[in-house]
């Protein structure tokens, strides 16, 4: 037996040696997948099946790319030379320099990023004639990409494909863009895959000379392929001879949570319809996590119909420990202090913070634990995005707040002047920052001498009198409506929020979300002045801190990671699974969302911890949580429920929930409206306090003190060496 399939077990085995003809390897988490496609490119070889540049080798990152190269590298134990390995657009980039002349390009021609092809787009549109206010080259743009991962040229678009966008004129844009891109001899991301689609498709000479030169395809996470390199692969593999159909597709339809981004379920789903014959090897053995955790993973991901089926089982004889932890809590609040808590228990303990982990599935949720994890002083990393504070959204918000606390704020003035834009070019803040220098005074005062003085062209400065208005009056509105609904209608007034929801790329919700998050946070302060100073005080938190770090992240973020610790917050209907979801693609999005739920279970290694709320402050508002449905979809054997926020929530725990077996019970409570623009914020719902009077507490700032007063969620105490305080009873801890 060869050293290299020793190393395997009999499924892995399997799929390694299943050299000939189609291949479907369904592996779930942590069975080692990359093992055995890494292996059965190094097996291919060895046996002198194919040279090296015989085989195609498809991943979606560069980094796997780059780990598969080392890996068959070590097994062959020489540099692997001449692969055609790397991701679909590094590819499909290498063969479009070959056949450039086909699509009317040069083999030198330039791949554009992603500011020359919105500048580009703009070009077009504007020469078009199109209202870019009314319709947005960013809503046109993701048409574009939209057509292009489903590989479709301006020529194949049909009427049932086609968009209403700009008076139904999206089709001739998407002509024109594509016209001028072959002008400029370039190409954006999207052209890589669909110029080679449209290639193969009608140049048979080309697709057949590809058709002899490989002779085996492997394809790393299947499940998350959109419909054009799902053409591409199927064009690629669909060789003249059935028996010399030899491709091999890796991936776990439990995984795939990317429909978002083009992601179609269905192309690993039909594997068999579209090679008859293909054989399927199943790798269930899972040597990551406990036997508890993969039981509740396989428990909950059951409930999927649109699936191929296999259950994970433990691969190692010490799998055995405890169950998944479910944690009912009273409020998102209470969520976040219990988890810092756990978390820090386990960092005395001994345990390791980098093999820690907070899952989220909304972005807007990591602000909590951010600020929790700060309070504790507990070091923490934010991966696959920046720190809520950082976000570009937050801090064109967070200017729009200073301004407002303090006119003569410069640097914030000047950074939302013109955002959303307001005519205000180079050349009248160039002006504006004159006139201050001149007279020695703030931007806002030189803006109002600029306006008086009638300098400015009539439309920016009727846009600028217009805003600067509007800070008069919003900081007129501060002292009777408070500093919450003054951020709110700040938002809209000026126009920023509505520049979000305009917006038509992926990441505009979510940008919004962000918005009515920050809103939200604005409620726990008493001033906005307070509120500020706590956000440059999380913001001076140590960026350089090195050594170990609790990973906080989306759920869409760690996929592909694991940890020994998880923590999963937020698992209550509308959150998760997220309306959104649920809105636009009905059962096919819960289903998306249940995988979602299966990957966050199975990052865990040894623990997991689920938790929900019963009421929870979701973009502002206050509101009475159901608990998620996945909750009860969980095996009750696999599963110990904690908690309970009072004994109104320990009264109601036996009654029925809205999805099934009573362990997770709604506690319902209608939260009083405070209008604010066309939001709404909702006052925090009261709750026995879990620091009564007369509780020792500590403060990070304050010191020691007792509580001498309780007001629903802010104390008065009576600090040892600070006097007497009003504090909110996030920010104390039980002595």
């Amino acid at each position: 037996m060869t050293e290299y399939l020793a190393r395997l077990n009999p499924e892995q085995r399997a799929a390694v040696e299943t050299v000939d003809g189609p291949l479907l390897v369904l592996a779930g988490a942590g069975t080692g997948k990359t093992r055995v496609l890494t292996t059965r490119f190094a097996h291919i070889l060895m046996t002198r099946r194919a040279y090296p540049n015989q085989v195609l080798a498809v991943t979606f990152t560069n980094k796997a790319a780059r780990e598969m190269r080392e890996r068959v590298a070590a097994i062959l134990g020489q540099p692997a030379e001449g692969l055609w390995l790397g991701t679909f657009h590094a590819l499909c980039a290498r063969m479009l320099r070959r056949h450039a002349d086909l699509v009317g390009l040069s083999s030198n021609f330039s791949i554009l990023d992603t500011d020359d092809q919105m500048r580009l787009l703009k070009q077009v549109m504007d020469a078009a004639g199109v209202d870019m206010k009314r319709w947005p080259p960013q809503g046109m743009m993701a048409i574009i990409q939209r057509w292009k991962d489903r590989g479709l040229t301006p020529a194949r678009i049909t009427p049932a494909d086609d968009s209403d966008f700009a008076n139904n004129r999206a089709r001739s844009l998407y002509a024109a863009y594509q016209e001028r891109l072959v002008q400029l001899n370039a190409t954006d991301f999207g052209d890589l895959m669909l110029h080679m689609t449209e290639i193969l498709r009608t140049h048979p000479d080309v697709l057949a000379n590809y058709h002899r030169m490989f002779r085996y395809i492997l394809v790393d996470e299947y499940q998350d392929t959109n419909t054009v390199q799902y053409l591409w692969l199927r064009l690629l593999a669909q060789r003249p001879d059935p028996a010399e159909r030899n491709i091999c597709c890796v991936g776990d339809d439990d995984q795939s949570i990317y429909s978002w981004r083009g992601a179609e379920i269905e192309n690993i789903l039909r594997f068999e319809k579209d090679f008859p014959g293909a054989t399927i090897v199943r790798l269930e053995s899972n040597y990551r996590s406990t036997a508890p955790i993969l039981a509740a993973a396989s428990g909950l991901i059951a409930k999927n119909s649109g699936r191929l089926g296999k259950t994970l089982r433990p691969g190692r004889n010490d799998a055995k420990g405890d169950k998944v932890r479910v944690v009912s809590l009273w409020d998102s609040e209470e969520e976040a202090r219990m988890v810092g808590s756990r978390i820090e228990a386990a960092r005395r303990a001994g345990d390791n913070l980098s093999e820690t982990a907070i899952l989220v599935r909304a972005g807007f949720q990591t602000r909590a634990f951010e600020e929790r994890m700060i309070t504790l002083g507990i070091p923490y990393r934010v991966i696959g995005g920046q720190k809520f504070y950082e976000r570009a959204e937050i801090r064109d918000a967070m200017a729009y707040l200073r301004v407002l606390n303090q006119p003569a704020d410069d640097l914030a003035f000047e950074r939302i002047v013109n955002t959303p834009k307001r005519g205000l070019g180079d050349t009248a803040i160039r002006a504006i920052h004159d006139v201050a220098r001149a007279e020695q005074r703030p931007l806002v005062v030189a803006a109002w001498r600029l306006i008086e003085m009638g300098a400015l062209r009539p439309k920016p400065r009727a846009a600028l009198r217009e805003l600067l208005e509007g800070f008069a009056r919003w900081r007129e509105m501060l002292p009777k409506d408070g500093h919450v609904v003054v951020a709110a209608t700040l938002l809209d007034e000026s126009g920023y929020t509505e520049m979000w929801k305009q917006d038509k790329s992926p990441e505009a919700p979510g940008r919004l979300d962000n918005l009515k998050e920050l809103v939200r946070a604005l409620g726990e302060f008493e001033t906005l002045a307070g509120f500020l100073e706590h956000v440059a005080l999380v913001m001076e938190n140590d960026e350089n801190a090195e050594g170990e770090r609790v990973s906080l992240m989306t759920l869409h973020a760690a996929k592909g990671l694991e940890f020994d610790s998880v923590f999963l917050p937020g698992w209550e209907e509308g959150l998760f699974p997220h309306q959104r979801a649920l809105d636009e693609g009905g059962e096919k999005g819960l289903e998306e969302e249940r995988r979602l739920a299966y990957v966050g279970i199975t990052r865990a290694r040894k623990r997991c911890v689920i938790s929900h709320a019963a009421n929870r402050r979701i973009y502002a508002n206050w509101t009475s949580q159901i608990p998620s449905r996945f909750l009860d979809e969980l095996p009750p054997d696999q599963v110990v429920v904690e908690g309970g926020a009072g004994a109104e929530r320990q009264r109601l725990m036996n009654q029925p929930s809205a999805f099934g077996n009573g362990q997770f019970p709604l506690v319902a409570r209608k939260p009083r409206i405070i209008e604010a623009g066309s939001w709404e914020v909702n006052e925090r719902p009261a709750r026995a306090s879990a620091l009564p009077q007369g509780t020792r507490v500590f403060h990070q700032k304050f010191g020691y003190g007792r509580v001498v007063a309780v007001d629903d969620n802010k104390l008065d105490v009576e600090f040892d060496k600070a006097g007497r305080k009003r504090v909110l009873d996030t920010f104390v801890e039980k002595a």
